[in-house]
């Protein structure tokens, strides 16, 4: 199995919910196809470098799977096919690209309690009783 990476771009005059088919559609062709689906990125509503069928923006995806060979002609088919999807690439991720998409997820981290705060507020309580004890 190869590991396979590939970043589409959707019309921006769709909404969210047809968005999120759209992307819900595309898994569904790699799970029948037997890909295991690594990652998944929504990069959200950006600027295009270049208008494309006169549209100068676009929702970006990404998906990271795991596959044979055959499954890259599959899903090239079906992005020719949905008219929601405006362009796309796929390729093949080399040993170094895999471990460094590898590193780049575990970098994101989820999102943690402001630790910082507490551990201020607990400071100022320990001060407190420090100057309360005095007097």
């Amino acid at each position: 199995m190869n590991n396979y990476e590939t970043v589409f771009i959707l019309t921006p005059v769709l909404s969210d919910a047809q968005m999120k088919e759209a992307v819900e559609k595309i898994k569904d062709v790699l799970k029948s196809q037997k890909a295991e689906i690594v990652n998944e990125e929504n990069w959200g509503l950006r600027k295009l470098a270049y208008p494309i069928n006169k549209k100068s923006t676009g929702f970006y995806q990404l998906i990271e799977f795991k596959g044979n060979p055959t499954i890259v002609d599959v899903l090239e088919t079906q992005f020719r096919r949905d008219e929601r999807i405006i362009r796309f690439l796929t390729f093949r991720q080399e040993k170094f690209a895999a471990e460094y998409a590898l590193k780049r997820r575990n970098l994101k981290s989820p999102p943690v309690k402001d630790e910082t705060r507490t551990s201020k507020v607990n400071d100022y309580k320990m001060m407190d009783e420090i100057v309360n004890k005095e007097d």
